[in-house]
């Protein structure tokens, strides 16, 4: 039977075909509808983890104890999780364990364009590239095959495109896969140096073994151009890079179509550069391909003609390889900019609203609450990466200790989970004046809702105990009579605590709760409504960016279909205009 699906949907699906019974992940798109699929098989134990370097070494147990395991995230997760990624490769598995991880391309959704490819040659893993959402199936279950073939963890790598477009899969039934006995091996599986020098011996043949198998793997394949002995191009790619090339350049040219894109084959390669009088390789991020093809002397174009940052397309493989442009409609009208905005009645508003309002610096996080830095908020001075606002705010305050009555961290509760209380722990343990904004919208907003700790609800649904943050913030060291709860609508509230807070030379936490105003528990507020006569035309209101607020012929005016009545424009308007 076949049916439509998406790459990370097929994927999800090959989990359940091959007979995988374990799966963790973080969400992180591009990858989070992986695993959200997976939980959808009672057979599969799916979850959620606090961050991914849990993930990993969860599905390394999994694996270890003799079944079929799976950890997913995104490229940037894949840092998170390098320390055990580089020794999972040393202890290899018993039951299959593969990893996916979905890159980002142009940077959709993502901080950073990073090419996880380099990760498989460093920590020295097979990985899989799938074309289309057949081959995220089939490559998922081949996957499993392989890595308990070579006793390796094997990389998936997906990209934004491959993960979010649909074409058709051919489905199969579930084979249940055989649970391995657990024997102990220690020195197989105990990391310290008398037992890792032998498997490094071990990693290095075992990779000698698979670039044996590189050379006619089923990953890998020739498509020769249709009807011409040696056609004049002859284009290398993989993944949806082959996709824009097949549709530009059709059947005219022969094709190299890398599915396994570490290790690589030698004389594969070498075969079809002689079968084409020229080679392009055609791949998106870094030259992975091209540089192991000119490290095997055979001549080749890529990157001098195609560029090295954002994501490829047919158009753009045809402007640079082919020197062709299509006409495109131009619109007289200049259409305005539409920059991502905080959602109507997002809790998070009042909070870089009331940041601007004090003048604090402000050291920020990953998540939805990083649209506080766009214009008008512009109330966040830094982000960087998964936890580091707290960490960051330690350093920044050891170096300016006279900025601490002015500067502050902010992170989400989610962010916080993942890697912000290290952060914390070494405020308190090194004694640094800092306040920290935990922003607790009691669920993981950026990725689309999924649950954490503190929400009190499993992936499957099943109900916990929840995880405290004052309590956590208490065991970290920090004082109860400075760890204060205010709601997020009340700025009056939040104000009052980040003078007082700030002025304390100890560290200090501010938990600002509210659900996100888009969780199906959450009710709506009756709208609110701007009286024409009473507005002064002040503006006040347009500083809180609330996309539901607009000028029109001068006064304020309000989206009822967009207003989800949280009131903080009300509280903002000095002239009692509305309500």
């Amino acid at each position: 039977m076949k049916k439509l699906m998406l790459g990370n949907e097929a994927v999800a699906r090959g989990l359940y075909e091959a007979g995988c019974s374990f799966v963790s992940s973080y969400p992180g798109t591009p990858s989070t509808e992986i695993t959200e699929y997976a939980s959808k098989y009672p057979e599969i134990y799916a979850e959620w983890a606090p961050n991914e370097k849990v993930v990993l070494e969860a599905a390394i147990g999994a694996s270890t104890a003799g079944v079929r395991a799976f950890a997913g995230m995104k490229h940037v997760g894949l840092n998170v999780a390098a320390d055990p990624l580089f020794i999972g490769a040393y202890i290899g598995v018993n039951g299959g364990l593969v990893i996916g991880v979905a890159d980002d391309p142009g940077m959709h959704s993502s901080q950073n364009e990073q090419d996880s490819r380099h990760y498989a040659i460093a920590a020295k893993l097979p990985m899989l590239e799938p074309c289309d959402s057949d081959e995220c199936l089939r490559f998922t279950k081949a996957a499993f095959e392989l890595s308990e073939k070579f006793d390796t963890p094997v990389l998936l790598r997906l990209s934004t495109r491959i993960s979010h477009s649909q074409s058709a899969v051919e489905l199969s039934e579930r084979i249940e896969a055989e649970k391995k006995q657990y024997e102990k091996l220690p020195a197989k599986r105990v990391m310290m140096p008398g037992y890792a020098r032998s498997r490094h011996v071990a990693v290095e043949e075992r990779l000698d073994a698979l670039r044996e198998y590189a050379e006619d793997c089923p990953f890998n394949r020739i498509i020769p151009a249709a009807g011409i002995e040696k056609p004049k191009l002859g284009i290398v790619a993989s993944g949806t890079s082959y996709n824009y090339a097949r549709e530009v350049f059709g059947d005219s040219v022969s094709y190299l179509v890398i599915g396994m894109p570490n290790p690589l084959p030698k004389q594969l390669f070498c075969d079809f550069a002689a079968s084409v009088e020229r080679v392009v390789v055609i791949e998106e991020l870094d030259p992975v391909l091209e540089t192991h093809i000119k490290s095997l002397g055979i001549p080749c174009d890529g990157k001098n003609l195609l560029p090295l940052t954002g994501e490829f397309s047919q158009r753009l493989i045809a402007e640079k390889l082919l020197g062709k442009t299509k006409e495109y409609t131009v619109f007289s009208d200049e259409l305005p900019s539409r920059p991502p905005v905080l959602c109507p009645g997002c809790p998070h508003r009042g909070v870089f609203y009331t940041f601007k309002k004090l003048k604090l610096t402000v050291l920020g996080d990953i998540g939805c609450y990083t649209l506080g830095a766009a214009p008008p908020l512009s109330a966040m001075d830094t982000t960087f990466c998964m936890g580091a606002s707290i960490s960051s705010l330690h350093g920044f305050l050891k170096a300016r200790p006279e900025s601490a009555s002015r500067t502050v961290a902010v992170i989400g509760d989610s962010t916080f989970l993942h890697s912000g209380i290290t952060g914390l722990i070494n405020i308190t343990y090194n004694r640094t004046p800092a306040t920290v904004v935990i922003v607790d919208n009691s669920i993981t907003g950026m990725t689309g809702h999924q649950d954490n700790p503190a929400t009190g609800k499993t992936l499957k649904g099943d109900e916990v105990p929840p995880v405290s943050l004052e309590k956590l913030c208490k065991g970290a060291g920090v004082s109860p009579s400075h760890i204060r709860v205010v709601a997020a609508t009340d700025t009056a509230a939040l104000e009052t605590a980040l003078r007082e807070e700030l002025a304390v030379p100890e560290p200090s936490v501010i938990i600002v709760r509210q659900p996100c105003a888009l969780l199906k528990t959450v009710k709506r507020g009756e709208p609110v409504a701007v009286n024409t006569d009473k507005c002064k035309s002040c503006r006040a209101c347009m500083a809180i960016a609330c996309p539901c607020i607009s000028m029109v012929d001068g006064k304020a005016q309000i989206d009822t279909a967009l207003c989800t009545g949280c009131g903080l424009c009300v509280a903002l308007c000095r002239f009692g205009a509305i309500g």
